[in-house]
């Protein structure tokens, strides 16, 4: 029985996936209750797994991140780069300039305020290799720092959105992680092994979310301390995180519009404003040449820095560095790949792919370089030597030491922890949003509790691990959550390859679909053909063509195959849309359906060119549809014999798909 009305709207109702919700919160329970009870064990466990993984995984997490990049770049270039996130008929939900926005948005965070000036200067003081503080120090600072948050970042987000995005809005399946073992393990996806999988999608969310909660309070603690004294604490932080979460649940409890919406519009005035800042009082012309130079320098070393594991000079940094990384973005690639999968249906794979890979990494790069250079600048021109001195003593001062060098240091200090706290704000509430997703029973609007719960757990989480050994413990926890999800994102490749090969074999056998159709029909005079070709049908006439036509016809095609025990219904909708379906058990149903889709007039037919008319005046088609969507041709005025053909020549390169693919 389907809950009531009430029960639906009523705030403390249960609208939970009970495996995935028990036993999600059950592992991070355990998980927390150790870091609290025995935090000198826990440290020290925390240290053993960041050798093992450095020492014993590593090669494994570089092999797959270059995998990653290497795979949605040959998508993009192949066919399969024509194919929709949608059905066939489906156009972007956003202009480019809305979609270039988001994705902008989505490319910034806590990570960019913490090291974007204390990872160029760390790498300055300390390289991987070779001697610190000298010019070819400063040029390879750069180089790594870009690394780490270009393409490779990207390209993780970008196979997990892309298989979200195609199975979600191409086959109507969850929005779930699950959603893409549909080609391996088929309606499995719905018991164990799917609850398994979004599992292990939550455990990662929840920590690489925690690990920005817990970079971002500390710098907000060292902000605090810069501006007012606050002491720089694990207790301070426990009470931040508290008063912070508490926001972000408020911002929760608004919803999305009202909530995280305004706070991410507010987020990226801020951040820009910063960031326009830094390049005018700064160097100005000096960082626009080094943002020329470090993008030529990046791409020229992209592919030996992606593989590049130090095994010749053996070292802890690479553990520290490009591993946390890389753990950091496959943790958070459940979560940021579902914000892209939502605003990108509609584009086409290469659409997706190049906008997803370059614009974020556009802005990102200017970040690092405006802030990094500038800092670097300091050091080796300006001989402000404190300024190392201190990003080495404590990285979490190191922007405010930095903004110490530049006009209105105590205004552009506040600014910069107000942007922390906002992005505090918005990483927690859609990490709770994301994560409730994946424990929830399916509804698009689940309990607020629900949201509420997740983002106490992801603030609990953060000061669990800062209680249990800091930032070494944030960075571990990230790289170990990550190291079962990097298998999961593999499969979703395997998955999605076999997806596009089958629908490209079944695009090959509908090729031709319609275009017989769309000739002269038998016993039609091209006078009647003509007729149909000026006519603009209303409303009201495409309606009762199917009514009348198709409707019947489909029924006839049903009758007949119930005849011959095959399983296929008919029906129609409130949008007056009539459909067949013939169904194949395990293997991929028939659906065939006629839409009345509207269309403006041409201009030669318009007499009155009024708003309120505009829509008076439109005319309507009657469109095939397939399951992958409109085929862009019509059969209004067709006789029912000529639907019934038209059906059967789709069934019947329907079952000659099936069994090029069985």
């Amino acid at each position: 029985m389907s809950d009531s009305p009430e029960e639906r709207t009523s705030p403390w109702r249960v609208q939970i996936n009970p495996p995935v919700f028990i036993l999600s919160g059950v592992f991070t329970l355990v998980f927390v209750g150790l870091a609290v009870l025995y935090p000198d064990a826990a440290a020290g466990l925390f240290t053993a797994t960041q050798d093992w993984v450095t020492h014993s995984a590593g090669w494994f997490y570089v092999i797959s991140v270059a995998g990653f990049l290497v795979f949605v770049v040959a998508l993009a270039v192949s066919g399969y780069g024509r194919i929709k996130l949608g059905p066939d008929h489906s156009e972007p939900d956003y202009s480019y300039l809305s979609w270039f926005a988001m994705l902008f948005s989505a490319g910034m965070g806590i990570g960019l305020m913490f090291f974007g000036v204390a990872e160029p200067v760390m790498h300055f003081v300390s390289p991987p290799v070779g001697t610190g503080e000298t010019i070819a120090a400063a040029r390879n600072a750069m180089r790594i720092t870009l690394f780490h948050w270009g393409v490779h970042a990207w390209a993780i987000y970008a196979v997990v959105a892309l298989s979200l995005a195609y199975f979600a809005y191409r086959h109507n399946l969850p929005l779930k992680i699950r959603s893409a073992f549909y080609p391996l393990i088929g309606e499995r996806i719905y018991g164990p092994i799917g609850h398994a999988v979004d599992i292990f999608a939550v455990l990662g969310t929840l920590f690489g979310v925690a690990t920005s909660l817990g970079l971002g309070v500390i710098q907000v603690n060292a902000g605090l301390n810069y501006l007012f004294d606050v002491p720089a604490t694990i207790g301070v932080q426990i009470i931040l995180i508290a008063v912070i979460t508490s926001i972000a649940t408020l911002s929760v409890v608004l919803g999305l519009d009202a909530g995280i919406r305004r706070l991410s519009v507010f987020n990226v005035v801020l951040a820009v404003l910063l960031l326009f800042f830094v390049l005018v009082t700064g160097p100005t012309v000096f960082l626009l040449q080094t943002l020329v130079q470090n993008t030529g320098m990046y791409l020229s070393n992209l592919f030996s820095m992606t593989f590049n594991l130090y095994a010749y000079e053996p070292t802890t940094w690479i553990g520290g560095w490009t591993l946390f990384y890389w753990g950091w973005w496959i943790a958070w690639s459940p979560f940021v790949g579902m914000f892209i999968a939502r605003v990108s249906r509609g584009r086409t794979i290469r659409e997706f792919v190049v906008g997803v890979l370059l614009v974020p990494v556009g802005f990102t790069f200017m970040w690092l370089t405006f802030f990094g250079d500038t800092a670097l600048h300091m050091i080796l021109i300006q001989h402000i030597g404190d300024l190392a001195d201190a990003v080495a003593a404590d990285t979490s001062v190191a922007l405010f030491k930095f903004l110490e060098h530049l006009p209105f240091s105590g205004i552009t200090s506040l600014l910069a922890t107000l942007l922390v706290v906002t992005f505090f704000v918005t990483s927690s509430d859609s990490g709770s949003l994301v994560v409730d997703m994946l424990t929830s029973g399916g509804e698009e609007e689940s309990p607020v509790w629900q949201r509420v719960f997740w983002a106490v757990v992801e603030g609990v989480v953060a000061a669990a691990l800062l209680l249990a050994g800091g930032l070494q413990a944030l960075q571990t926890a990230t790289i170990a959550s990550a190291l079962p999800f990097t298998v999961i994102i593999i499969l979703m490749c395997w998955g999605l390859v076999r997806a596009l090969r089958i629908e490209s074999v079944k695009r090959l056998s509908l090729r031709r679909a319609g275009v017989a159709s769309r000739g002269l029909q038998a016993g039609q005079s091209w006078q009647s053909r003509l007729h149909n070709v000026i006519h603009q049908p209303s409303r009201t006439e495409v309606d009762r063509f199917v009514q009348e036509v198709v409707k019947p016809a489909l029924g006839e095609v049903v009758g007949e195959l119930k005849r011959q025990d095959r399983d296929a219904r008919t029906g129609e909708d409130q949008q007056g849309r009539a459909w067949i379906e013939i169904v194949h058990g395990d293997e991929i149903d028939f659906f065939y359906s006629v839409h009345p889709r509207p269309y403006e007039s041409p201009s030669f037919v318009l007499r009155d060119t009024r708003a309120r008319r505009v829509e008076a005046l439109k005319y309507y088609r009657a469109e095939v549809h397939l399951r992958e969507g409109g085929q862009d041709y019509d059969i209004m005025g067709w006789s029912a014999d000529e639907v019934i053909n038209d059906v059967l020549d789709q069934y019947e390169r329907h079952m000659h798909f099936l069994q090029a693919v069985r």
